[in-house]
């Protein structure tokens, strides 16, 4: 599988872990991406850009997911 689709696969699992945020791809690169999540306003409530080794296989994307609903809950 190619990084597009890891990207591809990536997005779809966090826009769905994070729904009903928006989640939004920003700025990908050959093996990175950003993701913004962006609440009903339009104001942006977590950024952080992963890396293929994050977003790749399931077990790092997961701890990103867990990480991220911590620091939104904090």
């Amino acid at each position: 599988m190619t990084n597009h689709h890891h990207i591809q696969s990536a997005f779809g699992t966090l826009s769905q872990a994070f729904a009903p945020l928006k989640c939004l791809i920003v700025a990908p690169r050959k093996d990175s991406f950003s993701f913004t999540l962006v609440d009903e306003n339009g104001i942006a409530c977590h950024s952080e850009r992963l890396y293929a080794e994050q977003y790749s296989q399931a077990a790092p994307l997961q701890a990103v997911i867990e990480r991220t609903r911590q620091s939104l809950t904090a």
